[in-house]
């Protein structure tokens, strides 16, 4: 156990050397909110696209296919469990934290977060099942997700949620890994270098969301806790216990976990934002649920790999 703990939490910990470096920058003015917005799009329409792709350049196994629907299943369960408990805990009186607050607890930072901790401890194959993850959670964010932040004002744009990057990547690499077809090496190797901005980019992104905000007020989480130990704890413990009974076990369920148990995703900032949500209760759910997770994820992690 406490090996499993020390090989998580060194890379954990490698991941919060990142951070911090963009911590410093936003403190400094280094970084801007204007920078940032620009390299959140870099990351969403190149980088991310890349890292999926690079990850099904493999040959086809059916035990390996086998194994991505198991991941993509657990997405779904987990997505369902905390689903389930946004609606059974959070009834806050104000309709738009009420709304960030849910949405918090739904969807996980199961990219810009858990990707590069997935390649980190498991290797490509850990990015290969995290990308079945990724999958549900763009087809799912991009519905489902804004219908809910967004109070049904656009009602669920379908097309949104099989148009984006994420989702096409996915499909494009799913016909790459089935077919068994290898890319050029003109092609693969620029993919390859793209894939290689994933680890500290993200990083760096949310370094600089901590650093909008002052200790004092990230640490002033009262109203937040509940959604907090939801997205952080329970919920990935809840699906922990269910992944285990139903028979995960090795790489997949630790894989599994580390999507899961990763902090709010990003992307509910940018939806606060564009439904007239709750923008700073979103970012601050952003930047302290990922100061947290650096503790949690190497717990839970930690945990996970031990019984895996």
């Amino acid at each position: 156990m406490l090996e499993s703990l020390r090989i998580v939490g060194t890379q954990v910990f490698i991941l919060f050397i990142l951070i911090m470096l963009g911590f410093f920058g936003g403190k400094k003015k280094m970084i801007s909110k204007e920078g940032v917005r620009s390299i959140n799009e870099i990351m969403l329409y190149f980088v991310t696209p890349c890292v999926i792709i690079n990850a099904f350049q493999r040959e086809y196994d059916p035990a390996l296919l086998h194994s991505l629907l198991l991941s993509i299943l657990a997405a779904v369960i987990s997505h369902v469990v905390c689903y389930a408990a946004g609606f059974l805990f959070i009834h806050d009186k104000d309709e738009a934290a009420k709304r960030t607050k849910r949405f918090a607890i739904a969807y996980s930072n199961c990219g810009f977060m858990a990707l590069p901790l997935l390649d980190a401890i498991l290797g490509s194959e850990g990015v290969f099942y995290g990308a079945g993850y990724l999958t549900i959670f763009n087809i799912l964010v991009w519905s489902y997700g804004q219908y809910m932040i967004g109070k049904g004002k656009e009602g669920f744009e379908i097309k949104k949620a099989f148009l984006n990057p994420g989702v096409i990547a996915s499909i494009i690499g799913f016909i790459f890994f089935v077919t068994s077809f290898t890319l050029p090496t003109l092609v693969i190797e620029p993919i390859k270098y793209m894939s290689a901005l994933n680890t500290p980019v993200p990083m760096l992104i949310i370094g600089y969301t901590i650093s909008s905000f002052a200790l004092k007020e990230q640490l002033r989480i009262k109203n937040e806790i509940v959604t907090l130990a939801l997205r952080l704890v329970i919920c990935p413990m809840v699906l922990l216990g269910i992944l285990y009974l139903i028979g995960f076990r090795g790489t997949l369920l630790i894989a599994s976990m580390i999507s899961a148990s990763a902090p709010v995703a990003a992307i509910s900032t940018m939806f606060s934002i564009k439904y007239d949500g709750d923008v700073r209760l979103a970012s601050k759910m952003v930047a302290v649920s990922s100061l947290f997770s650096i503790l949690t994820m190497t717990l839970i992690v930690g945990f996970t790999r031990y019984i895996a």
